[in-house]
């Protein structure tokens, strides 16, 4: 049986073991640990033998636990998660967004694309205003005019179908029983109503679900239940994906976007039955003894991540490892600047490949290692501040640089199977409460954002411009790493991490693998290191939790230093070794209310 080693979340998992009839009595008691967006509460992980889920709010946990204890796969357990974090966290994720998904069989990697779509009626003008101008973040944001094709369902059903054990409507169980029967408010639910008093409130049908009638936010501890989304969960559970995209909840969908007051969107109920998940060739790359495969474009996260990690391979950061929890400057300096060039290249090239072709020969001249090397060597004493984009062999385009909003509310999960397979799935509605538009129990995106608001610049057309039909580009980093074998099929997997957190989500990541890959810490230790990097601008220190003595040193050496809280969801599951045996060892972020759980 799992061994905890925290109490809050011990008791959150004994909790947890009750009964579908107790969850709503007994919901308040498993978060009551006073856990606010930017809070901060310390985890000691979980060790497991055969499999294991970690996700961002521990009911989500504890539906894809069930899966795997009932016999099921890792998808199985994601899907069961994903719908229960559609309730339970409708801030961040859920059935009217998006994800990508990076998944091993036991045998093969396989990465699928739940990207949402923009309306086939959309043009590059869609965040400009009439003089041409780009929009302001109210206007882009809330709304019809944000929402793209919700590609979550689609997504999931696809590879349900390749790698599910369980039956499709089994999964749904535990978030439909939830629904119904009500759950309790949580502190970070209930603090994040609170920000957003003055625009949720607008959609009638938000205001009445979270609000009571005097515009107050639902308490902490209040039981909340959804019977539209009960209603939609079951029609999905009967019908498979088309109930979603072909039935009563595209139409909603759709009428919901058309209708908005204020903000209307061009969202058709052809756009959403047209819609198509994807599977794509994972982006693999060598990182010393490890193979590390993340999502390919419309994610951008793979390839900054692999970029990272190649030029850093490059750099002696291995022998800068924190002391006692603390960052080295000389780390912070090296992670900071290979931050830049990989931003500085992401912000120029990457987009929907599917429209817009990567320089040369594609992900492979991106990955090149002479290439990374060649960026590496521009790694001095002194912070570059501000890279240039580079120019990988045989680039014969120019791009514009993307001026995306990239908003960080999403989520992130992890689950392996006893079966040899695991997951790492990033999910998302983009902003807060995406787009404030509620129907038929959950979310609507607002994924159209992460366009870029202007077409294109003095360097050309804008690679994330917006286009009818394409995936705005996106920062979300699922991570899988394997040993290496020498050949291309990945060894043993040893790894399993992402988060949210827009385009802070590749910093996120790349910490926990320079922690766990360079420095030899457990995931939890590098899961609940303060976060640091560069996207391309200033060196970004999470607020207090990097010493004066460091920060001094950085603007010694010519960074601009900006501490604010980042309030990463990491999640990650990596193999261990203990007294003899061959186990599983998860951490969740300390900074949101995730638990781990597993046998």
């Amino acid at each position: 049986m799992t061994r905890l080693y925290s109490t809050r979340v011990a008791l959150a998992a004994a909790l947890l073991c009750i009964g579908p009839a107790a969850l709503a009595q007994d919901a308040a008691a498993l978060q009551r640990a006073p856990e606010i967006a930017t809070g901060y509460a310390e985890k000691q992980g979980a060790v497991a033998r055969r499999y294991m889920v970690a996700a961002a709010n521990p009911l989500a946990t504890e539906a894809g636990y069930r899966m795997l204890k009932q016999g099921g796969s890792a998808i199985d357990a994601a899907i069961a998660t994903q719908m229960v974090l559609t309730l339970v966290e409708p801030q961040s994720s859920g059935i009217g967004g998006g994800a990508f998904l990076v998944l091993y069989d036991g045998r093969k990697v396989h990465s699928y694309d739940g990207r949402e779509t923009a309306p086939m009626a959309a043009t590059e003008r869609l965040f400009l205003d009439k003089d041409g101008k780009p929009v302001s973040r109210e206007q882009g944001i809330v709304g019809g005019r944000s929402t793209g094709a919700p590609g979550v369902v689609r997504m999931l059903e696809l590879a349900h179908r390749k790698h599910g054990k369980l039956a499709w409507a089994k999964l749904f169980e535990p978030a439909i029983e939830l629904a119904d029967r009500g759950f309790a408010v949580s502190p970070r639910l209930n603090a994040l109503l609170r920000y957003d008093q003055a625009r949720l409130p607008r959609d009638p049908v938000a205001a009445a679900y979270f609000y009571d009638r005097d515009g107050q936010p639902r308490p902490v501890g209040h039981v909340l239940k959804n019977p539209e989304l009960a209603k939609s969960l079951r029609e999905i559970a009967r019908g498979g994906a088309d109930a979603f995209y072909k039935g009563r909840i595209a139409r909603d969908i759709a009428a919901k976007v058309a209708n908005h007051p204020t903000n209307p969107g061009l969202l058709t109920v052809k756009d959403i039955a047209d819609y198509r998940a994807k599977e794509r060739d994972p982006v693999c790359a060598d990182y010393r003894k490890w193979k590390v495969c993340g999502a390919p474009p419309p994610s951008s996260g793979g390839i900054a991540v692999a970029q990272m990690l190649g030029i850093l391979e490059n750099t002696p950061i291995a022998a800068h490892p924190p002391v006692e929890g603390q960052l080295d400057a000389e780390a912070i300096h090296l992670f900071s600047e290979a931050g830049r060039l990989a931003y500085a290249d992401r912000n120029r090239y990457v987009a929907d490949t599917d429209f817009i072709p990567l320089p040369g020969k594609g992900i492979a001249s991106m990955l090149d290692r002479n290439y990374l090397a060649q960026r590496a060597a521009l790694i001095g004493d002194r912070s570059m501040g501000s890279a240039q984009a580079g120019t990988p062999q045989g680039m014969q385009v120019a791009w514009g640089t993307d001026t995306a909003l990239d908003r960080p509310s999403t989520s992130h999960l992890v689950a392996v199977d006893q079966y040899g397979g695991g997951l790492s799935m990033t999910t998302s509605v983009e902003d807060a409460f995406g787009s404030r538009q509620m129907v038929d129990g959950f979310m609507l995106n607002n994924q159209l954002t992460d366009f870029s608001f202007d077409a294109a610049d003095e360097n050309g057309p804008i690679a994330n411009r917006v286009q009818p039909g394409k995936r705005p580009r996106s920062a979300m980093s699922p991570t899988l790493v394997f040993e290496r074998t020498g050949g291309n099929e990945p060894g043993r997997l040893v790894l399993a991490t992402g988060s949210p957190g827009g385009s802070t989500i590749i910093n996120y990541v790349m910490k926990v693998l320079v922690g766990t890959l360079d420095w030899n810490l457990d995931v939890q230790q590098a899961i609940s290191l303060p976060n640091f990097g560069s996207r391309n601008g200033p060196t970004e220190l999470e607020a207090g939790r990097v010493g004066a003595d460091v920060i001094a040193r950085l603007k010694a050496r010519g960074h601009e230093v900006r501490e604010f809280d980042q309030n990463s969801g990491l999640q990650g599951i990596g193999r261990i070794r203990r007294d003899g045996q061959e186990l599983w060892f998860g951490g969740a972020d300390p900074r949101r209310e995730g638990i781990v759980r597993g046998d």
